[in-house]
């Protein structure tokens, strides 16, 4: 398929390229989530079979949260500048295919947790770089992102189904190796990208060009007090899910559950997910950002309560259904409040932050708290994330008075200002 090479309005893309697009960036959403969908699940179980105790999974699993504070924003913030989320993104996947076979060889504790920060700080820097690839594009090509992030979504289901059959049969030493032939996958498609022109004019003065590297627009983000509660709120929900990801499986197998019905289960929850990013533009005109927010956080507060209470199989099904909004809908609201409230040359920056927060500060201090909570308490430790969640839905109220935005017909409302 032909690059398309530079933005044009929705009027001048013939439908060949509409679909060139579509399919490029659903064919990359598909290959990195061949690493999330076993990185996930099954990095723990391998951690597990490494001889690593609970306290030292969550280390491993939480310490590239914290790290990526200051990385994947500075590596968002050059791809900004230079305008060129692409090559970073290919730059990226490289690195981790690299460090992914680097982790494969590691034995120990020390020499582990300093593989997998390498190859987790690489691939989650993917994530925010391609979101905003996806949102400009989609806004210039007139494309509906739920629809391209859901090919990401399918393939979750579809290595995690065959991951959980995989390790059953040969063992929990095979999931590194999943990793890395996802990794592999994803730096192949990674050269299939479309292009996007940057956001900054070729021509634009040199100096202005160097204060925006050296951070104004990442500034001016974080000093906005709207932006702080938006990623308050975002951020709480999405790490509230830390305790399911780092000890989800484990905590199953404990109560005796198959890994088949762990990849399973968790077919179900990223399949819901996909049902909602299938219709995720009805959605949005109908609710609007913020609203998503606030299903997604209220949703997450029951999801994890009554996790809490060690559910019986029948019931983990309805609960998984949940994911749709814990995730799903909380996940959606984040990248379109992004969209309509910060400029196309700051997005990528944007992105990085929110992913961050939420995967990064958030998911990071909820997974390292975790770790200890999970050793003492079991599968009760869940209501320690139904707290954080009512945090995600207290600030996602807030951030709806502050908007001044209706929860239905949201279409109709006013964008958010950062002031």
């Amino acid at each position: 398929m032909s690059e398309i090479q530079d933005p044009m309005p929705r009027a001048r893309l013939s439908e060949p390229e509409r679909l060139s697009f579509a399919a490029r960036l659903g064919l990359f959403y598909a290959a990195l989530f061949l690493i999330y969908g076993v990185h996930v699940p099954y990095l723990p179980v391998w951690l597990d079979w490494r001889g690593l105790t609970a306290e030292e999974i969550a280390a491993v699993t939480a310490a590239p949260f914290f790290i990526r504070l200051a990385v994947t924003p500075a590596l968002a913030l050059v791809a900004d500048r230079l305008g060129n989320h692409r090559g970073m993104i290919q730059a990226l996947c490289w690195a981790g295919l690299a460090f992914a076979l680097v982790l494969s060889q590691m034995h120990g504790f020390w020499p582990v947790l300093f593989a997998a920060i390498a190859f987790s700080i690489a691939i989650s820097t993917i994530m925010p770089l391609t979101e905003a690839v996806a949102i400009e594009g989609a806004k210039w090509a007139g494309l509906d992102y739920g629809r391209m992030r859901l090919w990401g979504s399918l393939s979750f289901i579809g290595v995690g189904l065959l991951g959980g059959a995989l390790v059953d049969r040969l063992g929990a030493g095979i999931g590194i190796w999943l990793i890395v032939a996802g990794a592999a996958a994803t730096a192949a498609a990674g050269h299939s990208l479309p292009r996007i022109a940057p956001a900054t004019p070729a021509g634009a003065d040199r100096g202005a060009w160097r204060g925006r590297f050296l951070g104004d627009e990442a500034l001016s983000l974080v000093r906005s007090p709207l932006f702080l509660v938006f990623l308050l709120a975002a951020g709480a929900v999405q790490g509230a899910h830390a305790m399911f990801y780092a000890f989800g499986a484990l905590n199953w197998r404990a109560q005796g559950i198959s890994t088949t019905w762990v990849g399973a289960l968790w077919a179900i929850g990223v399949l819901a997910e996909v049902l909602l990013f299938a219709y995720s533009g009805p959605v949005l005109r109908r609710f609007g950002a913020v609203a998503l927010l606030i299903c997604g956080s209220a949703a997450a507060l029951v999801r994890w309560s009554t996790m809490s209470l060690d559910p019986p199989l029948w019931l983990l099904i309805p609960l998984q259904l949940l994911h749709a909004l814990t995730y799903g809908a909380s996940h959606l609201g984040a990248v379109h409040f992004i969209s309509q409230a910060v400029s196309p040359g700051a997005a990528g920056t944007a992105q990085a932050l929110y992913a961050t927060v939420a995967a990064g500060l958030m998911m990071g201090g909820a997974t390292l708290v975790s770790g200890p909570l999970y050793a003492a308490f079991g599968g009760r430790a869940y209501l320690a994330m139904a707290v954080l969640a009512t945090v995600g839905l207290i600030a996602s109220l807030l951030l709806l008075r502050r908007t001044g935005q209706a929860l239905w017909g949201a279409a109709s409302g006013r964008p958010p200002r950062l002031n």
